[in-house]
This record gives C-alpha cells, structure tokens and sequence, in this order.
C-alpha cells in the first residue's frame, strides 16, 4: 500500500508538470484564441475585450493556468473555445469509440502476439520461427498509418470485404467497420509481444525446472503455459501494459486515416484551432491513462512473479 500511495503522489506531480508544460506550449504557438473565436468576421475592439474576458484571456499565463487548475481538480475543464460544448461531454462523446477500438486492438495483439511467441520458440530455429520473426520485424518496422493505408486499400478498396469509413451503427455493425484499425493497431504491438514472448519462452525452455518436470511425466501441455509462459511473463506483462496505453492514447493517425470520430480526430481538430481547454482535457486524460496503466504494470509484477516484492532495502 505504501508503494502504490506513494506512485499515486508521483503520478499527480507529473500530471500537475506535464499539464503546465502543454498549456505553457498552446500559449506560445503562433495564432490566438481570441481570433479562431472571431473568423474571418470583423470585430470592434469592444467584442474582442468581452471575449478575453469571458474565456480570460487577458489575464497573465500563470493565472490562466491557474484558474483552469482550480476548476480541473473538480473534473471541471471548462468550454471548449471552438463549439462551445463542456470539454468533459465532447470527452466523453468521443471516448467510447476510442476505447472500443484500443480494446479491440490491443486484444488481437494479445492473443496473437503471445500465441506466435510461443509457436516460435517452440519451433526455434526452424522455418516457422524464421518466418514469425520475419513477420515482427516488418510490423516493428512499419509506421502505423502505412500499415493503415495499405490495410485501407487492399481489403476496403481492391477487395471490398471492409468499409472505407466510419464506424457503423449497431455493435455488429461497429465491430466490423472498427476490424481494419484493430488490425492496423494490433500489427505493430504484436510483433512487439512476439519478440519478448519468444526470447521469454526460449530462456524458460532451457532452464532446470522445465527439464525435471519432463523427466517427471508432466504433460507438455503443462510444462509450456504452467511452468514456462509463466516464468516468461514478466517482461511479456510490461510490454502489454504498455502497449495498452499506446493504443488506448496514440490511436490519432489511426482515426484519423479511417475517419473515425474518436478522441485521436478530437485532438487534432482541437490543437489546430488552438482550443486550449480541450487540449488539455485531452492532455490530462491521455496522461492518466498511460501512468494508470504503468502503475498497473508494477501491481501486476507481483502476480506474475511472487519472488518481486517492493521493499525498502536497508542501507
């Protein structure tokens, strides 16, 4: 308990610096809130003062931050600048399909990329293993909107089995226009977990424990997932818990490449007309997530392997 108290004071540090250094970022870049307000209208210099008072713009950066931090600390992150509609709402419209499509992905490459690492170091240095290690090296070097693009054009243009884009109506429906970004997401993280799933499986494979266990008539069915995968999760559950935040969180070249309304095509939209106060809504729940899920990472050490404890080592 004292280990996890004391990750969440460093998760608010870091939030609270990383929240400063965004709104400071947004402050410095070139244009104005003030004029994506007004357009391409003209304005008085009495319409221009009753907008900086309303969104406090004339006030310094530090009290802007300032007031933002008080109302963020309650969940309240205030107006969007660009439509007007609560920065939580337009969050919270656009979060569920953000998070369907990572949850998608990130189980695909789950289930794939652990199931190819074990399939390889149980064939290793065979022709299966070549070839499974050839595949994570093409889905570790390919960038995600390429693999996008090309996904995109092969099976939703030439072939026609996806939708171009969209997300559908209906859960069945959704689920099918959301395959190709799953798989789009899925094919980097899963060459990922390949490659530590395999090195982990075939460190095991070679160990003591493992042979004893087949001179003792343990089925190998038993020895692979009980004894082996097991002692081979450890980097496996970093690699995942990782992963999972990038797919949750960096999915914005992927929405946007198939048109999907998610909070990826919300944050781009938002920084390119300077909508403070949804960037760093958008900012501080991206940053939440990844560090929840590194926390998440540390918890699930101890699971995974219960020789790890976090302990204070006497000097």
């Amino acid at each position: 308990m004292i280990f996890i108290a004391r990750r969440l004071v460093a998760a608010a540090v870091l939030l609270v610096i990383m929240s400063g250094a965004v709104f400071g970022l947004l402050y410095a870049s070139p244009g104005s809130a003030e004029q994506v307000l007004l357009g391409t209208r003209v304005a008085n210099e009495e319409t221009r003062e009753n907008i900086r008072q309303r969104y406090n713009l004339d006030e310094p950066l530090t009290t802007q931050y300032w007031l933002w931090a008080k109302d963020a600390v309650r969940l309240d992150f205030g107006e969007s600048i660009r439509t007007g509609e609560p920065v939580l709402n337009a969050i919270k419209d656009r979060a569920q399909l953000s998070l369907r499509l990572g949850a998608y992905g990130f189980a695909v490459a789950f289930v794939a990329g652990i199931g190819l690492g074990v399939l390889a170091a149980m064939r290793n240095r065979s022709g299966i293993d070549r070839a499974v290690v050839s595949l994570s090296v093409v889905g570790a070097s390919s960038p995600a909107f390429v693999t996008g693009v090309f996904l995109l054009y092969v099976f939703a243009v030439l072939l026609g089995w996806f939708p171009v884009f969209g997300q559908g109506e209906g859960a069945m429906d959704q689920l099918w226009h959301l395959t190709l970004p799953a798989l789009t997401l899925a094919f980097g993280a899963a060459a990922l977990l390949i490659r530590f799933t395999r090195a982990g499986m075939i460190t095991a494979l070679d160990q003591d424990y493992v042979t004893f266990a087949r001179a003792r008539g343990v089925s190998e069915g038993r020895v692979l997932f009980g004894y082996a995968l097991r002692n081979a999760m450890i980097p496996v559950v970093t690699a995942s818990t990782v992963l999972l935040a990038a797919m949750l969180t960096g999915a914005v070249l992927i929405e946007v490449t198939f048109a999907l309304p998610g909070l990826g095509a919300l944050l781009v939209d938002s920084v390119a007309f300077k909508d403070v106060l949804m960037v760093q809504g958008l900012t501080m729940l991206l940053a939440a997530v990844a560090i929840l899920t590194n926390l998440l990472t540390d918890v699930l050490y101890l699971f995974a392997d219960p020789r790890i404890r976090y302990t204070r080592v006497a000097p």
